[in-house]
């Protein structure tokens, strides 16, 4: 089977990847190992990329569609599927991703959207504490230290509320017209994210195996 997986930050869509590619078998495909391969291997793309990596200078997408058909030109994607993480982030690269579907006779059987409501993950993700003195972590929610006083801990910037509801912002602005553009090709399952791991895995399992 051949899937995409989709959600915001702190959605845990990193955590049910690992458990889709233990259960299924797939391979699975994550934008930083693609590039870290393509240069290691100096595949065509790979070089490219890394000119515009040692600059300092965003990869551009064609370059990027690139490494992707690269990888889903080997081997194991035919034998095993694929499951597709970080990929596509624009609407400009889901449409290179069809046609190279389409050039590599591939099909894609499902787009999962692990869909957790901003407002929790704003909790999720901005509830990061760390001792002054010790730099241990903790989380207020989930992992609260036992003798809490606020002068004792401080948040670094990228985890305070207002940096985490900005990059959940960009999130969703980046991340709609893809789902959009799938919606459309009726592939896009919705799994509720806002449960404990395994149950959400639950969820994940039975779509799968229903295709």
């Amino acid at each position: 089977m051949n899937l995409l997986i989709m959600g915001l930050p702190g959605a845990g869509k990193g955590t049910q990847a690992v458990k889709i590619v233990e259960t299924f078998g797939v391979s699975h495909i994550s934008t930083g190992d693609m590039f870290r391969a393509a240069i290691s291997n100096q595949t065509e793309m790979g070089k490219l990329a890394k000119e515009f990596m040692d600059k300092g200078d965003l990869v551009p997408d064609e370059v990027t569609n690139g490494i992707v058909k690269e990888r889903l030109s080997q081997d194991d994607i035919k034998e095993n599927g694929f499951l597709l993480d970080g990929y596509p982030r624009t609407l400009e690269q889901a449409h290179a991703l069809s046609k190279t579907l389409e050039e590599l006779q591939l099909k894609l059987d499902g787009v999962l959207n692990i869909a957790v409501n901003p407002d929790i993950l704003l909790d999720r993700l901005s509830g990061r504490i760390i001792h002054k003195e010790t730099g241990e972590s903790f989380h207020k929610i989930f992992n609260p230290p036992v003798d809490y006083k606020e002068e004792d801990y401080y948040q670094r910037e990228d985890d305070k509320p207002e940096s985490v509801q900005r990059r959940l912002e960009v999130n969703i602005a980046q991340g709609q017209p893809i789902l959009d553009y799938y919606q459309e090709l009726g592939l896009v399952h919705e799994i509720n994210g806002d449960q404990e791991i395994d149950a959400v895995f639950g969820e994940v399992e039975a779509y799968l195996k229903s295709l």
